[in-house]
């Protein structure tokens, strides 16, 4: 394993990107609108019940915004704040990928899986677009090793935090957090052969722990939905909030009932963890089939050189999800613990039997993709958003002189595989946290009128809309949700101000209305980029308009 001085040094590099992405502004749709939901829980100090603009919120369970409204208590109503909770809910897991490497295999796999899991690209990703995902990824792993420790070592204590782990992810996300972590563990169980475990006590012990920590969850839902069967929600009424979290939810996700269907490629997940986990993806998927291949040939017989909870795992879960109707790319995040245990106990096996050729190969692989790495940074610090902050030039510089003595120190194949390959996540997003992130934020409409506001010292009691159309990062950094008035509403009002976009300002000047004040901000759905966009040359083509205007 890499010395503990190289270990702490690059763990500290990749905590240093987790902090520079803690102040970049709230990304609209989800980031932003799950943090109007945990606002509005402190504002109105209702705990009990989720809404998503008007509408009353059945999706998902309460714990993410409330850990999200706690996070908002203690520091106050900031987007990093927002933050905190999924950051913290990451550092568990990555703690987690360490206990549950050191419990199937030794120290060295735990120590490089909690770095294998902390740079995946999708993980850093998760604590910037903060969703549900982080903390379910954080507690579904946290469970999974507690109860495969349970099973190892028959202990108690691990039976409790393991169900009360397992509690938290089900109020989380609801089913799909059982899945994740059950079926590892019935891989486990089948290949250990240690069903004894399920026939004890203590299992009666973690199901009560389970029952206590999704209590409050059930009562939430409980509290908002099944005393009120007279709610219409989604074209229904009589919907029962503890029928929908433990049997509907994840059914229609499956059938993209309720929630609509956006995907019926059943290789969705394969190409789109191609990315998810950059800068590990050749090494996993090379992890992967070489486990395969092993299983094969021992013809599943049980080796205690082997495991197969994270296989297992993995490829159970990865079946099922890609039989959704509704898929989205942070699906992946729950299997990405599995395959940093399982891809970093490949990479030491290589060492450990002195694999230099497949080493050395995917050196050079790791070498390409760090230079693609590169020339990616230099473009979209060049030419994609020109960096004009002169400490841009001086971390780059920095860690570019880092890299390069890295690439060129003369060392085992091995640690300069693990150097590079997290070298690689940390130039990535650095470059994405620090310079792209903040750029490409300056086309959010909602959050650059947000400082227009501020500046200018708008009432924000008085901004109206005219439509649904979602407005979160207004509304967030506003500290403030917009009110929805029709145009018959507003003739009857005098001193107002409006947030409209191109069409209805034109209809807003068809109808007679007249403003002495306009602020106006450009608009692009930043999370669906594409090449027009990303070309300074043709960037123009693809931006809307967002306008504030005073009606007196």
């Amino acid at each position: 394993m890499i010395s503990n001085l190289r270990y702490w040094f690059l763990l500290s590099l990749i905590i240093l990107v987790y902090i520079a992405g803690m102040f970049v502004t709230l990304f609209e749709n989800d980031s932003a609108q799950f943090a109007v939901m945990a606002m509005r829980m402190v504002q109105e100090n209702d705990f009990l019940s989720l809404f998503k603009g008007p509408e009353e919120y059945l999706d998902k369970p309460h714990m993410h915004f409330w850990l999200a409204a706690l996070s908002f208590k203690v520091f106050g109503l900031y987007d990093w704040a927002y933050r905190i909770p999924a950051i913290l809910a990451t550092f568990l897991g990555a703690y987690s990928c360490y206990g549950l490497g050191r419990l199937l295999y030794n120290i060295h796999v735990g120590k490089l899986a909690a770095l294998v899991f902390m740079t995946s690209q999708t993980i850093v990703l998760s604590v910037i677009d903060v969703r549900t995902d982080a903390v379910l990824t954080g507690f579904t792993i946290f469970a999974i090793w507690q109860l495969a420790a349970y099973i190892e070592k028959n202990s108690l204590v691990h039976m409790v935090l393991g169900a009360f782990g397992a509690g938290i992810a089900f109020s989380t996300k609801g089913q799909i957090a059982l899945l994740v972590i059950g079926l590892p563990l019935l891989c486990h169980l089948a290949y250990t052969r240690k069903w004894k475990a399920l026939l004890h006590w203590k299992v009666l012990v973690g199901l009560l722990f389970f029952g206590i920590a999704i209590a409050p969850m059930l009562y939430a839902y409980y509290h908002q939905f099944d005393l009120h069967p007279e709610k219409i929600i989604r074209g229904k009424d009589n919907r029962s909030g503890i029928f929908f979290i433990f049997w509907e939810q994840s059914f229609e996700r499956l059938s993209g009932e309720g929630v609509g269907k956006n995907s019926s490629d059943y290789f969705f997940f394969f190409h789109t963890f191609l990315w998810v986990f950059v800068p590990w993806t050749v090494l996993g998927l090379t992890a992967y089939w070489c486990r395969v291949k092993t299983f094969f040939k021992l013809r599943f017989k049980y080796n205690p050189k082997y495991e197969f909870l994270t296989l297992g795992g993995i490829s159970l879960v990865f079946l099922i999800i890609s039989f959704a109707q509704f898929k989205l790319p942070h699906y992946l995040n729950i299997i990405i613990p599995l395959f940093s245990v399982l891809t970093a106990s490949y990479l030491y096996s290589l060492y450990q039997y002195t694999r230099r050729k497949p080493l050395k190969i995917l050196l050079g692989i790791q070498y390409f993709l760090i230079s693609v790495v590169f020339i990616a940074s230099t473009l979209i610090r060049y030419f994609v958003f020109k960096a004009e902050n002169p400490y841009d030039h001086i971390w780059t510089i920095l860690l570019g002189g880092l890299i390069i003595y890295y690439v060129l120190k003369r060392e085992e194949y091995y640690y300069r595989l693990i150097t590079i390959s997290i070298f690689s996540a940390i130039l990535l997003n650095l470059t994405l946290n620090i310079h792209f992130y903040p750029s490409l934020l300056d086309y959010q409409a909602g959050s650059s009128m947000a400082e227009r506001v501020e500046e200018n010292e708008v009432p924000k009691e008085k901004i109206y809309k005219l439509s649904s159309n979602h407005t979160w990062a207004l509304d967030f950094y506003n500290q403030e949700p917009l009110k929805i008035a029709s145009y018959n509403e507003l003739r009857k009002k005098k001193d107002f101000w409006l947030y409209v976009n191109d069409a209805e300002i034109q209809e807003l000047h068809k109808l007679g209305f007249d403003w002495d004040r306009q602020f106006t901000e450009k608009q692009f759905r930043i999370t669906r980029l594409q090449a027009k966009f990303l070309n300074p040359n043709t960037r123009k083509k693809v931006l809307n308009k967002m306008h504030l205007i005073h009606v007196y």
